[in-house]
């Protein structure tokens, strides 16, 4: 990791920012970049912004004596329209760094422009184990789950309980082809077959032919590689086809606590989930999710914890750095351990932020105690078996930090 971070510090000591080590304008503007509106809102969107509130009031509204401002913006999960946003941030307002970035196809387009504006992204939404892969970027980081970790916990759980016959159902783009391809790889390895899948677009309404083709299969799991209300109605009309009576199992690959609010424990209770948050897994982190409760209406998910935990980490490195310089800012970003709510992570060299997993399994109805109270823990996966390695990230740092000169 040092050996990343000097290469950084290097590249980005031939500017004058870093020479000065000062801020640019004197001030820092954070951009809050995601889904206002669309499939996965519910997840983000307005709950983003409330936890990049919440970061930067409780750094005291600065990084040491410079003020952080905030703007926000819907991008539709369009790439094009992320595009426009995150260009006319960075030429016109002043933005040193996009926080939330939901959708993998946006976030791939932007990781380019970042890297040539030398801006920084911190991913809490995308989910593409891509992102720190060979696209690697010294001035991105991802700090929520990827789909390498989301497979290693659900797939790797199901198939040890003897389930290994699959057929996914996959959103047809990167996310859900990276997750149906990771967890693929973890039902092979566990001497299990994929019989097929199916794919559909993203923001679908109507499940029930793929629904019928996946329960023809005779598969048993059903396997949704998707996210947000696509997720949802899957589950609902999986559960109106009476899949689970007939002896198939649905596996959620990629679930949110607001997802299975959305569904009630009637028809959730069961499902596996695998996940790096959950708002009651301890006291820090569920002193901060009765904070952000009391603001939103809801319980965070792990994208908007990310949300936090990422601002946070960056005004603390800003703080220290002296300098919003990204290369200088990304490379003391990696230096310091991250604290993610009262428990130690670290960001790798090629961006990926690692910390244990925890599997769960969702409550039945009489087994929940009080409001939000949905999932029982079964499982860790310690951070070393959760995320890709550093060595098989297919992550050249050498390349990364050229392009940063």
């Amino acid at each position: 990791m040092r050996h990343w971070s000097v290469l950084l510090l290097l590249a980005a000591c031939v500017s004058p920012s870093c020479a000065s080590a000062q801020f640019s304008d004197g001030k820092i503007v954070v951009g809050v970049l995601g889904d206002q509106s669309g499939v996965v809102a519910d997840v983000g969107g307005p709950g983003s912004i409330v936890a990049a509130k919440m970061a930067i009031e409780d750094a005291g509204g600065a990084a040491g004596d410079v003020p952080v401002e905030m703007i926000s913006a819907d991008h539709q999960n369009k790439p094009d329209v992320a595009m426009s946003i995150a260009r006319e941030w960075f030429d016109r307002r002043g933005v040193d760094v996009i926080v939330d970035l939901p959708h993998t196809g946006a976030v791939l387009g932007l990781m380019t422009l970042a890297t040539e504006k030398q801006r920084s992204l911190m991913v809490s939404g995308a989910a593409s184990v891509e992102i720190t892969g060979a696209r690697c970027s010294p001035y991105v980081t991802h700090w929520t789950d990827d789909t390498y970790a989301l497979a290693r916990g659900t797939a790797a759980a199901l198939t040890e309980q003897g389930l290994r016959s699959w057929y996914f159902l996959t959103a047809d783009y990167a996310f859900g082809h990276d997750l149906e391809r990771d967890a693929t790889k973890v039902v092979e390895e566990h001497s299990g077959k994929v019989l097929g899948s199916a794919r559909h677009p993203l923001n679908t309404a109507d499940f029930a032919s793929l629904l019928l083709r996946a329960q023809s299969s005779k598969a048993q799991v059903i396997a949704l590689a998707s996210a947000g209300a696509d997720t949802v109605n899957a589950i609902k009309q999986a559960a109106q086809f009476g899949i689970g009576q007939g002896g198939q199992h649905l596996a959620a690959l990629h679930v949110f606590v607001t997802d299975v609010n959305s569904l009630g424990l009637e028809t959730a209770q069961g499902m596996m989930i695998s996940t790096g948050f959950y708002w009651n897994e301890n006291e820090a982190i569920r002193a901060f999710s009765v904070r952000f409760q009391q603001r939103h209406g809801r319980m965070p998910t792990r994208e908007q914890a990310g949300v936090y935990a990422s601002l946070s980490h960056y005004l603390k490195a800003a703080k220290i750095a002296k300098t919003d310089d990204a290369a200088t800012l990304n490379a003391t970003m990696r230096e310091l351990p991250v604290d993610r709510f009262g428990s130690e992570a670290k960001i790798l060299p090629n961006g990926r932020v690692v910390y244990d997993l925890g599997v769960y399994r969702v409550k039945s109805p009489a087994a929940s105690r009080f409001a939000w109270d949905y999932y029982e823990k079964i499982a860790s996966i310690p951070a070393a078996d959760a995320f890709r390695s550093m060595a098989s990230s297919g992550c050249n740092v050498t390349e990364g930090a050229a392009r940063v000169r």
